[in-house]
């Protein structure tokens, strides 16, 4: 669901909700105080008020007209700049309105002192360590802990996804976030937050951009950008000494337009963009990165380790084997399975029926309507049906034989532990399927690597990154199913130590290290681990430790964050190509034609044969306004992402945005040019 909706509102990026706020942003942001922290536009938005003041003054030879098309068009730059920040903002408020629809209004049950008497009061009045019930129907007010109890949790209004999870107290799925909603049981919430602090709150400063810091590299290509700057304002301030020796003047105005079509204000004004629009792009997967540094991380990985269930095998294993024990045939165990399994819809269910239909022929479609359906609960893990007094479960091993006391130290009951700890040593889940309190045997619910993943791991080598797969299993069953999903290499048998040990032993030799976990047993891990993406499903441990919290808790989409952060780097590198050979082929266009009149000798490196230099700094300054809107798009939705390694990355980017970047100002320039003289604008 958070792909689908992805694409749909990339396709509405201009739409008039998002760019009438932008354009009221965008002069909101002119104040000195916002512009400051970019040095760039800081220095275009001080040169058109340098213009601005000459123009009033009207003190040199240029014409009126001339100097207030200039005043003109440097504002649009410095407008074209902040424009592209507020609209990366916007479509992270936007969404953020959304969200806050989603805590709006909420109320608590708050516990008085340890018994069952309760208070309403507004969710907003929680303190860190209050105690709330929630019970069906309810939607829980704060984030927290479940201290007692179980129950079905929709989380669909945070994650987009409308399968209920189960939530208990201890363990690893104790952890509820506020706006989700109760739909069986009750449970009681110790509030682990302050108000303002909560999952909602963070992620709305997140996607408002309100508390984002510029990353490292961010901030290493600022210093590369001043620095550009200081070398043309130097540049530009030799210039006179060299007219002043050819016997001319160049006025003030042109230099100062001069130097604004020289410094890299392209790549200046979307910087901010694309680093909002990276983030922007990660929300919209239901991921919530703590820091910009954490989506740049993702992008620089060489080392990804991966839990094996539910990222590289499906999490929903199924059916292959049917084992029966006590002398069952295996039809009567396909039989029995099948009957207790037609009304669970559930993967797993819908595998045992399919293959019992088609290992074993049963053909039965539907329970009779007198058959009264056991439905599968937290406490009890057993699921199954009562058909004319006969009774079959289905469930855990462990649960269908405490539900039948006769049974726990039998001969069968020895005999099923025997094959479900084969089973289990072989990688699987067992299922015991008792009818009338006998034992009939187990279900081999086996892991089935995803489709596609071998090639998906594919792509990360090409981009050389190596992946490492994370198992409790033995090393065979590891080594088999490492050998099958075509991970480079597996850690079995892990231990929170372990985990901690080899990610440690990566980044001492000078590598990136992700993972993903969901338990408190992997919050160390992924504290250490540069990229650490936990599951909102996990505890609290577990997501204040990582730097990432995926709201699907899906940690297939590990991949999907890497390319993410590769793709802003992409977009970074691209557009940055392009505004720096965007600034070379504008130097080599415009100071021939200035220069003519003073060394004739520069006529022929006048290879665009502007007009005049009137109209070769006009003609520059207004493409130097233009290409900054027309790159916004690029830069909001980023370059095409390509599995590819550094070198042909770099060979890519100055094939396409550097060529382009070169040749982009000679034919725009020259084509502005023609307009402004046939317009007489110059």
């Amino acid at each position: 669901m958070a792909r689908s909706s992805n694409k749909s509102e990339q396709k509405s990026l201009f739409t008039a909700d998002l760019i009438v706020p932008a354009i009221g942003d965008a002069f909101r942001k002119l104040k000195p105080q916002e512009l400051i922290r970019n040095p760039v536009m800081f220095t275009t938005a001080i040169v058109a008020v340098l213009l601005t003041v000459l123009l009033l003054v009207g003190q040199d030879s240029l014409a009126v007209g001339f100097k207030l098309q200039l005043v003109i068009w440097l504002w649009l730059t410095v407008l074209f700049g902040t424009f592209a920040e507020a609209l990366a903002e916007g479509r992270g408020k936007a969404q953020a309105a959304s969200l806050r629809a989603t805590k709006a209004d909420l109320t608590a049950k708050r516990l008085k002192g340890h018994g069952e008497s309760y208070e309403n009061v507004a969710a907003s009045a929680l303190k860190l360590g209050d105690v709330v019930l929630v019970q069906t129907g309810d939607l829980i007010p704060s984030d927290g802990e479940v201290v007692s109890g179980v129950a079905s949790v929709n989380e669909a209004a945070i994650t987009g996804e409308s399968a209920p999870v189960i939530r208990e107290a201890g363990g690893d799925r104790s952890a509820v976030t506020a706006g989700t909603r109760v739909i069986s049981d009750e449970i009681r919430v110790r509030v682990t937050v302050n108000p303002g602090q909560g999952f909602l709150d963070r992620m709305i400063a997140l996607v408002e951009g309100a508390e984002r810091q510029k990353t490292p590299n961010e901030i290493a290509l600022t210093l590369l950008l001043v620095g550009l700057t200081i070398i043309f304002l130097i540049a530009v301030g030799t210039i006179p000494s060299f007219a002043s020796y050819a016997g001319g003047a160049i006025p003030v105005a042109i230099l100062a337009a001069l130097l604004i079509t020289l410094i890299p204000t392209t790549i200046a004004a979307l910087l901010s963009a694309i680093g909002i629009a990276g983030m922007d792009r990660l929300v919209r997967f239901n991921v919530l990165a703590k820091s910009g540094r954490a989506v740049e991380a993702a992008g620089d990985i060489d080392v990804l380790l991966l839990d094996k269930t539910g990222t590289i095998t499906v999490g929903d294993r199924q059916a292959t084997e049917f084992r029966p024990v006590g002398g069952a045939t295996p039809a009567q165990l396909a039989q029995a399975a099948l009957l207790a399994s037609l009304a669970d819809e559930t993967p797993e269910g819908r595998s045992i029926v399919l293959l019992a239909r088609e290992g074993f022929n049963q053909s039965v479609d539907a329970l009779p309507a007198n058959a009264e359906i056991i439905p599968f609960t937290a406490q009890t893990r057993i699921s199954g049906v009562t058909i004319d007094g006969s009774t079959i479960q289905k469930g855990a091993v462990d649960s269908v034989l405490k539900a039948n006391p006769g049974l726990g130290s039998t001969p069968v009951a020895n005999e099923l532990r025997r094959i479900t700890d084969e089973i289990a040593r072989a990688g699987g889940t067992p299922l015991a399927v008792a009818k009338d309190g006998k034992l009939l045997g187990a279900i081999f619910l086996k892991d089935i690597v995803k489709a596609g993943i071998r090639e998906r791991f594919g792509e990360l080598r090409q981009m050389g990154i190596r992946t490492v797969m994370i198992t409790g299993d033995n090393p065979l069953t590891a080594a088999s199913i490492a050998a099958e999903a075509g991970v480079d290499d597996f850690l079995a048998q892990a231990t929170p130590e372990d985990k901690l040990a080899l990610i440690r032993k990566e980044q001492q030799g000078g590598r990136l290290v992700a993972m993903c976990g969901d338990g408190t047993n992997d919050a160390p891990a992924l504290a250490q681990a540069d990229v650490g993406v936990a599951m909102n499903t996990g505890t609290q441990a577990a997501r204040e430790a990582g730097n990432m919290v995926d709201l699907d808790s899906d940690p297939t989409k590990l991949i999907e964050v890497v390319g993410l952060g590769k793709q802003l780097l992409m977009t970074r590198g691209a557009l940055t190509t392009f505004s720096v050979a965007n600034d070379v082929a504008k130097y080599f266009a415009i100071i021939p034609a200035m220069f003519v009149a003073l060394y004739p000798g520069l006529g022929i490196l006048n290879v665009m044969e502007l007009a005049t230099p009137e109209s070769a700094i006009l003609s520059a300054i207004i493409f130097n306004a233009l290409i900054i809107p027309c790159l916004v798009p690029l830069a909001l939705k980023g370059v095409t992402y390509r599995p590819i390694g550094a070198g042909p990355l770099l060979a890519r980017n100055l094939a396409i945005y550097g060529l382009g970047g070169l040749i982009a100002p000679f034919v725009g320039i020259k084509l502005i040019d023609l307009a402004v003289n046939g317009l007489g604008l110059a």
